[in-house]
């Protein structure tokens, strides 16, 4: 009989004890979710390290972007309050000055719902490719990178091998060479004609002179100048006008195309209107 108590409570033992493989399991899973926790507390730990942005850093950036603003102000007051050939001369002194004022210029185009150069480029591909353009005060030569055909740029510096630097008044193009001129937001000096008349002279016969620029220009009633008189005043230079577009809200579209010949103008000088300079307000 106490042999047979004695197998009893062997037995009752065994069945009471858990399987050292399920020990095992319950060992390398405790392991796992003290490593889990953890990993997480390292990584809370980590992030509360990171530095954060101080606002001091904030207000640098923010007086940096104000200084920004004001060079840009500056700079464009001074292009529509300047001859085009005192420009030339301002930015051929500081080349640097360019930039900062191109740099503003896509700020401010940034907020325009419609870009004018993108309405000339999709004219251009609607038309003959194989005409010859020139791009007075091109920019970054937005125009010349999106259509196929052979285009002058022109502007006050170049930064880029396809820019030709120089005053828009006087290019090297030979006369009557050019199909279409192209005047994208950039009849900016106090001598704003003697650019049109440089474009007379290079267009072919027939050949087409574009311009966009600011509406607020062409707003009689906020002193801008009576877009009829500009009208009047580019076909005594020699053009029909063919388009006169004021449905955007941001720009004005221009068409003109060149007479085949001249009517001899004998009489008074051609009354050109005076534009508006196109001044941003700060932000």
């Amino acid at each position: 009989m106490p042999e047979a108590k004695s197998r009893k409570r062997k037995r009752g033992k065994k069945t009471g004890s858990k399987p050292q493989i399920q020990q095992q399991k319950e060992i390398k899973s405790n392991d796992n979710t003290k490593a889990k926790h953890g990993g997480q507390s390292n990584e809370l730990a980590a992030a509360s390290k990171r530095p954060k942005p101080s606002s001091s850093s904030s207000f640098l950036d923010k007086m940096k972007a104000r200084l920004a603003g004001g060079h840009f102000r500056m700079l464009n007051e001074t292009l529509y309050t300047c001859t085009g050939g005192e420009a030339f001369n301002y930015f051929k002194e500081d080349p640097s000055l360019f930039n900062m004022y191109h740099a503003g210029y896509q700020e401010q185009m940034a907020h325009w719902p419609e870009q004018p150069v993108n309405v000339i480029i999709k004219w251009l591909k609607d038309h003959n490719r194989s005409f010859v353009v020139a791009d007075f005060g091109c920019g970054d030569a937005r125009l010349a990178k999106n259509v196929k055909n052979k285009v002058f740029s022109f502007d006050l510096i170049s930064k880029d091998p396809s820019v030709i630097a120089c005053d828009m008044s006087k290019t090297p193009l030979d006369s009557s060479t050019v199909d279409v001129a192209v005047f994208c937001l950039s009849l900016m000096g106090t001598d704003y004609p003697s650019y049109l008349n440089e474009a007379q002279r290079v267009l072919k016969p027939g050949g087409w002179l574009l311009i966009a620029e600011v509406k607020s220009r062409f707003d009689p009633i906020t002193g801008g100048a009576d877009p009829n008189k500009f009208v009047k005043a580019i076909s005594e230079l020699g053009f029909t006008s063919v388009l006169k577009d004021f449905s955007n809200k941001m720009f004005i579209l221009f068409h003109f195309q060149k007479k085949e010949k001249r009517e001899s103008s004998k009489s008074k000088a051609i009354e050109w209107p005076e534009l508006k300079p196109c001044l941003y307000k700060r932000r």
